[in-house]
Parts: C-alpha cells; sequence; structure tokens
C-alpha cells in the first residue's frame, strides 16, 4: 500500500468514527442486508404484523425471514402474501428466506408433499424470496432411519424448487450432530443430499452450542454451500438463546468467511430468553450487530 492509498484509507475511517451509528452502518458498503427471523418476534408477528415489520425496519433491519405460513390461503401471519409484499415494499425491505412445515409431511404420501410444495413455492413467489428452507425435523424422527426418508425428501423437494426458480435450503439445530452408533443426521444429510439441490443455511449457536465443530470447520468440509447464516448469541450460565453481546459466543472469531460459505443472506434470531421483551431484544441484537460485526459481514 503505496503512502496516499494509506492517507486516504486513514482518512475515511476517521471520518466514519464521527458518524452516527446508522451513517457508519451506510459507510461500510456490505453486499448482505441485515436480516431478521421473524420467528424470534412471533408473537408480535401474530398480534400486528404490519406494526411489528415497521418497528424492525425502523431497528435497520432490511431483510426478513418469513414463518407462519398457511399452505391453504397462501397468508403468512393471516396477512395474504400479496399484502405481505405490499408491506415490505413500502419499507424497502424483502422477505429472502422462508421457514416451512416440511417436518408434517416426512411420511406422508409424495402427492401431499409435493402439493404442499406448490404452496410454499405460491407464497414464496409472490414474496419474491429465493430460498425456502427446511427449520425443523420432529422429535420422533431424530434416528438415522427418519434421517435418510428426510435426506430422499430434501432431494425431491430440491427438484421441485429448483424447477420452479426457486432454491433450498436446511436449517440446523443441534440435533442432527448427536452419534448414533457411528453416524450422526449431519452426515446422512451430507452423504444422502445433491449439494445442487439442497443448499444449508447454518445456525451458529447450535453449533456452537454442540460443541463438535466451529462454523469455519464446516464451511471448510462444504465450501460454497453454506448460503445463509443464522446468528444468536449464547447465556453464559444457562446456554439458552440470548442477545448479541451477552453471551459467550465470539463471533468476530466465529464468524467463517462469506466468500468460502458461499454467503448470500444471514438472520440474528433470538427464539426465547429474552432480557426484557422479543423486540427489546430484536433492537439489543441490531445495535450491536451494527457497532461489532458489521465490518465482518
Amino acid at each position: 500500500m503505496n503512502r496516499r492509498t494509506f492517507l486516504e484509507k486513514t482518512s475515511l475511517l476517521s471520518a466514519a468514527a464521527l458518524l452516527p451509528l446508522g451513517a457508519c452502518s451506510d459507510a461500510y458498503a456490505s453486499p448482505f442486508k441485515l436480516g431478521y427471523q421473524l420467528f424470534s418476534v412471533n408473537e408480535d408477528m401474530n398480534r400486528d404484523p404490519v406494526g411489528t415489520l415497521t418497528a424492525l425496519h425502523k431497528m435497520g433491519y432490511q431483510d426478513v425471514e418469513v414463518y407462519g405460513f398457511d399452505p391453504e390461503k397462501i397468508t403468512y401471519y393471516g396477512l395474504p402474501a400479496a399484502d405481505v409484499k405490499a408491506v415490505l415494499d413500502e419499507r424497502a425491505m424483502t422477505a429472502s428466506s422462508g421457514h416451512y412445515g416440511f417436518s408434517d409431511f416426512l411420511l406422508k404420501p409424495e402427492d401431499e408433499l409435493k402439493r404442499y410444495v406448490d404452496a410454499c413455492i405460491a407464497g414464496a413467489k409472490i414474496l419474491q424470496s429465493p430460498f425456502i428452507t427446511w427449520p425443523w425435523l420432529a422429535p420422533e424422527y431424530r434416528n438415522p432411519e427418519h434421517f435418510r426418508v428426510m435426506a430422499e425428501k430434501l432431494n425431491l423437494i430440491g427438484e421441485q424448487v429448483q424447477a420452479a426458480g426457486l432454491r433450498l435450503a436446511y436449517h440446523n439445530h443441534g440435533y442432527e450432530f448427536t452419534d448414533h452408533n457411528g453416524t450422526s443426521g449431519w452426515e446422512i444429510i451430507l452423504a444422502e443430499t445433491d449439494p445442487q439441490l439442497v443448499k444449508l443455511q447454518m445456525d451458529m449457536y447450535w453449533v456452537m452450542h454442540e460443541g463438535l465443530a466451529t462454523p469455519k470447520a464446516l464451511v471448510a468440509d462444504q465450501p460454497g454451500r453454506f448460503v445463509m447464516w443464522h446468528i444468536k448469541d449464547m447465556d453464559k450460565v444457562s446456554r439458552d438463546y440470548t442477545e448479541l453481546g451477552n453471551g459467550s459466543i465470539d463471533y468476530a472469531e466465529v464468524l467463517p468467511n462469506p466468500q468460502e460459505s458461499g454467503l448470500e443472506f444471514f438472520y440474528i434470531e433470538q427464539g426465547g430468553n429474552f432480557t426484557h421483551s422479543p423486540m427489546q431484544s430484536a433492537e439489543t441484537s441490531a445495535s450491536y450487530f451494527q457497532t461489532h460485526l458489521r465490518h465482518l459481514i
């Protein structure tokens, strides 16, 4: 770096330090939107979806991952998908992914699953969401036999979603890493799903909670496949969820390289254990992220 370039960069950093938080966020031109998983504010969304999205927008969130889908009515939190899209558009927000209830269809006939996927595609297309995500596996299915069934279904859904011009991702929790006599659900998912059809959404809290690998190690094993991340902190005592900055996960150290990961979207999330309220926790995490982590993503 020559002297002129060094002075220019130093001047920019000095000027940015004098700007308010929002201006600093704009000064760092991240290619990734600040996202929030709406399950974190599920009660607020059920009570007042428009007001909740408005409040999240004011906190600085630009993207959301939807929840609360009704396949019969093609609604989210009781609002027609087109109305949700209009609310997001008015606030210059997007919904780049959604969590859908695929676990309920694990053992149902393929034609029932296909109809459900068609409904998910219809909703996602109205929202202009590029991703549909499988987020959960019911406790009674968390064994090798059913993980293999799920892998087969993931490939089928991936084909159907891809044919519609969208993409499928799988979201991990901690149970995928449990050992079952020498194998795990995670190993089965990686071995038996097509990486071209089934992308991955890494929940970093659960990866750190289980302690068997790090997010960086998982990315090194499957480079380019972790197209989405979930970021939440872990309480120092209970190891439950907590607001970013209040817990034990050093995300400045933990975060993988976004390019190596294949990252396209990330979402802050907190499924419970709120210090004050879900909305206050959303604001606390947004503020911490913008101050301490934004420059890393």
